[in-house]
């Protein structure tokens, strides 16, 4: 039984320009102890729709989002605050921002024992240095009373690592935790993420754009396009035959070591489209090369490929001919 199982879920925002719908019947699931990762371009819906189902967008919510049974669209708020840094945690994208500037972090990391928690202050302090030690800080009993600016960038993220876990959640949800980070940062990060998963037994949702960091971390991958899934699959299946031309898009204009160094990056050509005025049929068919129609109607839908157990594909093009498309070279 899956912990986390969304279902239709949709979120739409009414902007001057007419209603945006910035997610558009998205479904998806994650097992417990397993690591989802949700990519796609900026604006493709993806942290909306991780927010969305921990009651955190002002937007007009539909759909279900069942968390060990319970609907969290459906709680009321004060018991969706019981379940937010509790039984579900997030640690968002941009951590300076995230922590309060004139808090110590310690306060900060305390206070988000005892929100959940009834023990003492001194309690609560020892748990935010015990957390803080638990991440990688060094000298964590120091750290605990340093306010954020004193910290790196690395440092900030393990510290609302540390927070996001002051309560044994069962899920957690990263977005873009390695984002403006260094790259030996970015590893060190990832291999803190595998390392409490494992240990801990605890379902990841990690949200990105980087394939890189789903490579590295996840087991199962979303992908998303102008507010819906276009493809979902076990990570090594998408690596290893993708089926939808965006993620080949995504795929090639990333490098990689398993290609011969002399092949060029083939960016994706155009703009993601406008949420409140999507185009008809494939949203991605004004970007796509191997488009049959531009001005089909028909919205594909998400379905099994036929064969691969596990992977799920919305594309009008059939099983065959992506399979060639994706063995030729990018038009």
């Amino acid at each position: 039984m899956a912990l986390l199982e969304v279902e239709g879920l949709r979120v739409r925002f009414d902007t001057e320009d007419g209603p945006l719908q910035a997610v558009d019947g998205v479904s998806l699931s994650v097992e417990a102890g397993r690591v989802l990762g949700i990519v796609g371009e900026s604006g493709s819906g993806k942290s909306v729709t991780a927010l969305a189902t921990m009651g955190l967008v002002p937007g007009r919510i539909e759909g279900r989002a069942r968390f060990e049974g319970r609907d969290l669209l459906a709680l009321s708020p004060e018991e969706m605050r019981r379940v937010r840094g509790h039984e579900i945690a997030i640690v968002f994208q941009d951590p300076l921002s995230s922590l309060h500037p004139f808090y110590r972090v310690g306060r900060q990391l305390a206070e988000a024992v005892r929100v959940h928690q009834d023990v003492s202050r001194r309690a609560a302090r020892a748990r935010a240095v015990e957390l803080l030690g638990l991440v990688g800080v060094p000298e964590p009993a120091e750290r605990v009373d340093a306010y954020p600016h004193q910290l790196s960038g690395g440092m900030r993220q393990r510290a609302m690592i540390a927070m996001a876990l002051a309560n044994d959640p069962r899920l957690l949800i990263a977005d873009e935790p390695t984002t403006a980070l260094d790259v030996t940062v970015q590893a060190q990060i990832l291999a803190l993420l595998r390392r409490l998963q494992e240990e801990r037994g605890m379902a990841i949702v990690i949200i990105t754009h980087d394939l890189g960091v789903v490579a590295e971390l996840a087991d199962d991958v979303a992908v998303m396009y102008a507010g819906q899934i276009v493809e979902r699959a076990p990570v090594e299946r998408l690596f290893a035959a993708p089926e939808h031309p965006y993620t080949w898009g995504l795929l090639r204009s990333m490098p990689r070591l398993d290609v011969p160094r002399e092949r060029e990056l083939v960016p994706i050509p155009g703009r993601p489209p406008s949420l409140v005025h999507p185009p008809g049929g494939c949203r991605f068919h004004p970007r796509c090369p191997y488009v049959r129609d531009p001005h089909r109607e028909v919205e594909p839908a998400l379905e099994p490929v036929p064969g691969d157990e596990g992977h799920a594909v919305a594309c009008l093009l059939d099983p065959a001919t992506r399979r060639r498309l994706w063995r030729e070279p990018a038009p």
